[in-house]
């Protein structure tokens, strides 16, 4: 088996879009590092910068490929697409 993934999600505490993808990620049993960005601009612009300009939350990366945000770590799990990115499964 796979080793997990590496997850990081970039949020903020009031964002209830953080509060379903740590949801959805939490369900599948995965651990992720969680960067609160709404009492720090430099990491705002840190998180921004990584996610190609995007400056919403939350902003997910798995093993540093940036997935984008709850929409689309939703998508990906509906299509059958996210289980592989976090290396779940056989």
């Amino acid at each position: 088996m796979p080793a997990a993934a590496r997850v990081e999600i970039y949020t903020t505490p009031w964002c209830p879009y953080c509060l379903s993808a740590k949801r959805l990620l939490t369900g599948k049993g995965v651990l992720f590092e969680e960067t609160d960005v709404s009492g720090d601009p430099a990491l705002r612009r840190a998180m921004t910068e990584r996610a190609g300009g995007r400056t919403s939350v939350p902003q997910i990366f798995i093993d540093g490929l940036h997935v984008g945000g709850s929409d689309d770590i939703h998508a990906l799990d509906h299509a059958g697409k996210l289980d592989a990115l976090l290396g779940l499964g056989a």
